[in-house]
């Protein structure tokens, strides 16, 4: 990630596409550690014909062949962007689910099959898209608050702690950036010669339409100022994923990213919401 982060753009790179979904279905917001010799990466996957994310891992070899790939971690509501920490000997997961009401805190008990959610960790709101890094003994939550709607593709709140539970204190009751352009959080925060570098979502022209590198001068404070370091737009050698690019994180020297393609097929959409609209009548 470091170095497309210093080259600011994504041609210099080779990518490797994990193989299509399939229809109705599409992966997103990557995450990943080396572990164990394996590469493992941690997505969102959504079918819009329940209109649910799950959570799902994959087993990939050095030469990113898929070994295993299933479920990991569904929920009743809908889960996303599982972005992953390395602290005090276990491996935790920090998803979106804003829908529960909360956000909530998992530790690999057997990673990355089983999760267990942790009962010492509070926060305090459900933030969106929450991505912590730590800074000597502090650690600082960079989110996006789920209310009001309107504001969850333009607006950046942060939060510190002494620990990765917290209790976690809002600095500011006021965000401390509006853009729709640089303001909701994609991928993973790096420090790079001095400055905090955060791969932010451009949402200016449609969500997940491009990325946008925030960054701002070390140390923290409870006023950053940010410079748009660099934009990232997907290219045309990604055919048929140009239509965004929409995480960027780390995974030890591989970076992660995610690209979409926007399908027009309005005789396929009325199909698929009828047999939503069907199946919620068959339950009621």
């Amino acid at each position: 990630m470091r170095n497309v982060v210093e080259a600011g753009r994504f041609d210099p790179f080779k990518v490797h596409w994990l193989e299509a979904q399939g229809d109705f279905r599409f992966l997103a917001d990557p995450f990943g550690l080396w572990h164990d010799g394996a590469l493992i990466v941690l997505a969102e996957a959504y079918d819009y014909r329940t209109c649910k994310g799950v959570i799902e891992a994959f087993v990939l070899d050095n030469d990113f062949r898929i070994l295993e790939r299933r479920v990991v971690l569904d929920e009743p509501w809908h889960l996303s962007y599982p972005f992953l920490i390395e602290e005090g000997g276990d491996i935790w997961m920090l998803p979106e689910a804003h829908r529960s009401g909360r956000l909530t805190l998992y530790r690999a008990v057997d990673f990355p099959w089983k999760w267990e959610r942790s009962a010492d960790f509070s926060f305090p709101c459900a933030a969106i898209d929450a991505s912590p890094v730590r800074f000597g003994t502090q650690w600082w939550m960079f989110y996006t608050p789920p209310f009001p709607k309107e504001g969850r593709q333009e607006t950046l709140k942060i939060a510190r702690a002494d620990s990765l539970f917290g209790p976690w204190e809002d600095l500011s009751p006021l965000p401390v950036r509006r853009d729709r352009g640089s303001a909701r959080m994609g991928g993973t925060p790096l420090i790079v010669e001095g400055s905090l570098i955060l791969p932010m979502q451009d949402c200016t022209q449609s969500y997940g339409g491009g990325l946008t590198l925030l960054q701002t001068p070390l140390p923290l404070n409870a006023s950053p100022v940010w410079e748009i370091r660099s934009s990232l737009a997907p290219l045309a050698q990604w055919s048929p994923f140009t239509d965004g690019a929409h995480t960027l994180s780390q995974a030890g020297e591989v970076t992660l990213i995610d690209a979409k393609r926007m399908r027009k097929a309005p005789l396929r959409r009325l199909a698929l919401e009828a047999g939503r609209a069907l199946r919620s009548a068959w339950a009621e």
